[in-house]
């Protein structure tokens, strides 16, 4: 008579060969959740500079278009004015420590409005004497890691617009 041995199962050869692909397909899934998270982090990142920079424009614009006068005369990375309320400020880039500063001249107070700007300008568009602006236009770039971003805005002058 024959003896039949019904074996069930796996082989030692068998169960190792499943472990290292279910190594390599655990490995790949890491890979690709760090990689997912890293660029998470960094768009959060990129998402907050560029949020502040537009904040700090919106302010500005809002300000500079009702502003009584503008300083035609003063550098590109700052702006001086007299706001509708007669108070006396000035937007100011520092671009040793990579920030903009609104200072309150009447008391020299200074606020950081936004940090991580690499480069800032205010353009200023005289009026046809000469004596006064017209309009600004601000650009500002604000960076995150590797990344720069430039967001940019006017704001015209209301009371210099005769």
């Amino acid at each position: 008579m024959k003896q039949t041995s019904n074996k069930t199962g796996f082989t030692l050869v068998e169960l190792l060969f499943v472990l290292a692909i279910s190594g390599i397909l655990l490995a790949a899934v890491a890979v690709a959740i760090n990689g997912s998270v890293t660029n998470y982090q960094e768009n959060e990142k990129i998402f907050r500079a560029i949020n502040g920079a537009r904040q700090a424009l919106f302010r500005m614009t809002t300000q500079l278009r009702t502003a009584d006068a503008v300083d035609p005369n003063l550098s590109t990375s700052e702006c001086s004015f007299y706001t509708a309320a007669g108070e006396d400020l000035t937007y100011q880039y520092r671009n040793a420590d990579n920030t903009l500063y609104l200072i309150t001249n009447s008391d020299g107070q200074e606020y950081l409005l936004c940090d991580n700007v690499t480069a800032m300008t205010f353009m200023k568009n005289l009026t046809d004497d000469g004596l006064d602006c017209k309009s600004v236009q601000i650009s500002m770039t604000v960076a995150s890691g590797d990344i720069e971003r430039t967001v940019s805005s006017a704001a015209v002058i209301r009371r210099n617009l005769e």
